[in-house]
């Protein structure tokens, strides 16, 4: 008998334990004894992924799925591996919509494509293709990425994202400038056969040039490819703060995308960056409940911190400088009145973000390494845009820059919205790559009590998978898979910060991945059990 380190049970906050037998799902052959091979996690506190109450009870899988939930004790097992979950949280694996997760996806060793940041918090799916960038080097080959997870070996289950960045990058380059008709159909070709390769969807990231260079036209006539074929719009939309069109308009052109291609649209990170737009989560929840209450489908993610991450120079540089790519931005820098126009808007960009002192400088092994923009700007006594500049500049293109920008009050006030679910955005060099989801649980359940436990773990898990219609995932049902999570509800925290971005989470004791212990008694069992999850499209929508 194989027994996981028991915790030190639920203590106060979890809702009392009524256990009723009516409560469950009628379990078949409830008194037959299991074969040879079936585990059985037993007298944990059972969330199943939708419901608000939990019950103490065991799961049983057999094989890759889940063939009991039921009381405590009522199953007979025979021969059965046994896992003893008393005092521990047991609840459907966390699905991640929205992951930069390249370098482990098409890592070169095992132990890279196990995804461990993801693993050690409990995650069994991540979504990848992410703010329109595709499949990793900037691809559009959706068939390809989903093959190699298949054959190579990963740790998770992996969806992936036709990214419209990929598709606009292979036909128009760095262009600011529209699609003719040919080019236009040579992007709509791209997206409806990544589609009917398996892909989730379109992922589209207006924020960053070139893709800012698209017309809300554009990007409709593009999304439809998706649309026909059951796709969801994902979005890191066009503006987060006041950079371009504003916050609130960015939410309507979303909304419209959605009204007139009838496609299911989705915010990640969904947030309201900077200063002033600070409250404005009020007036974005006010705009997605009347797109829903007119039929609109419109979901959102969030991650739990107060501070995002990209690069430098998508925060500051203005968008028509970078058009033509990096070179054509050297060399504008070389022109007196385009420099100082640059200049000028990149001011306006940073004061809009809360200046200088809201800037943290990441990247690795370089001077600026772990330090403010101010701080930098200080030791090389210039201003702060020459700073910036010099790091952008960086030939290593080394300029990765953390931005404190957002209010607690709109991340809480979002958190508590139905449609709204947990995406870590995970990225090198921040914390929410290595610890969102147990950063969620230690603040924003435990410490602040501004959401539940169920609700952590409903838009973790269960709300996930039903919004983007995974098939059998996302909870604890008989007949689903079996991607499980067991954690310690006194030991499950972040360990990461924004200083030490890559310390991996504690707290997780086992984690099933398709049936297949991935972590047993805390630690990686290196089974690499992840399913490429490919969508189905419509009949006759494929040729």
């Amino acid at each position: 008998m194989t027994r996981s380190k028991p915790g030190k049970g639920l203590r106060a906050g979890l809702p009392a334990m009524l256990l009723l037998a009516a409560a469950w799902p009628a379990m078949a052959g409830a008194g037959a004894p299991e074969r040879d091979g079936t585990i059985v996690i037993r007298g944990g506190t059972i969330y199943d992924g939708s419901s608000a109450t939990p019950v103490t009870g065991d799961v049983v899988i057999r094989g890759d799925r889940i063939v009991r939930v039921g009381p405590a004790g009522k199953a007979r097992v025979r021969g059965a591996r046994v896992i003893d979950a008393t005092g521990m949280i047991v609840a459907p694996g966390f699905i991640d919509t929205h992951t930069h997760s390249d370098r482990f996806l098409m890592g070169d060793t095992p132990e890279l494509r196990l995804n461990l940041p993801w693993m050690m918090q409990g995650v069994t799916t991540i979504f990848t293709g992410s703010d329109g960038n595709g499949q990793p080097g900037g691809k559009v080959d959706v068939g390809g990425l989903l093959s190699h997870v298949e054959s190579a070996g990963h740790g998770l289950n992996v969806a992936a994202y036709v990214g419209f960045g990929a598709v606009r990058q292979a036909v128009l380059k760095s262009d600011a400038r529209a699609p003719d008709d040919a080019e236009l159909a040579r992007m709509k070709a791209m997206v409806a056969k990544g589609m009917c390769e398996g892909a989730l969807g379109l992922s589209t990231g207006l924020f960053y040039a070139p893709q800012s260079f698209a017309k809300t036209e554009e990007v409709i006539a593009v999304t439809r490819e998706a649309a026909v074929r059951g796709g969801f719009y994902d979005t890191h939309q066009r503006d987060e703060s006041s950079d371009s069109i504003g916050l609130l308009n960015s939410v309507q052109e979303v909304i419209r995308i959605g009204r007139e291609t009838g496609i299911p649209v989705h915010f990640s990170h969904f947030k309201a960056a900077g200063p002033g737009v600070h409250g404005k989560s009020v007036d974005m929840i006010a705009a997605v409940e009347a797109a829903r209450a007119e039929g609109v489908k419109v979901t959102a993610d969030q991650y739990p911190w107060a501070a995002s991450q990209t690069s430098l120079a998508a925060l500051l540089v203005p968008r028509w400088a970078v058009a033509g790519g990096m070179e054509a931005f050297r060399k504008r820098l070389d022109d007196p009145a385009q420099a100082a126009k640059i200049r000028q808007d990149m001011a306006a960009s940073l004061k809009l973000r809360g200046g200088p002192s809201t800037m943290l400088l990441p990247s690795k092994n370089k001077p600026w390494t772990g330090k403010r923009l101010a701080e930098i700007a200080g030791e090389w006594n210039v201003d702060p845009i020459e700073a910036a500049l010099r790091v952008i500049l960086d030939p290593d293109g080394a300029n990765s820059a953390i931005s404190f920008g957002m209010h607690n009050d709109d991340i809480t006030r979002l958190m508590k919205q139905p449609w709204v679910m947990t995406g870590s955005d995970g990225s090198q060099g921040h914390p929410r790559m290595y610890a969102t989801y147990p950063e969620k649980y230690a603040r924003y359940v435990l410490a602040e009590k501004a959401i539940t436990l169920a609700d952590f773990i409903n838009s973790s898990s269960g709300r996930v998978a039903d919004t983007f219609r995974l098939d059998r995932r996302g909870h604890l049902r008989p007949g689903y898979f079996a991607d499980i999570v067991v954690f310690d509800p006194a030991a499950y925290r972040p360990r990461a910060d924004y200083v030490n971005a890559d310390r991996l989470s504690e707290g997780v004791r086992t984690l099933l991945v398709n049936g297949a212990l991935a972590i047993e008694g805390g630690k990686p069992t290196g089974a690499a059990a992840g399913r490429a999850l490919r969508k189905t499209p419509p009949a006759g929508t494929c040729a």
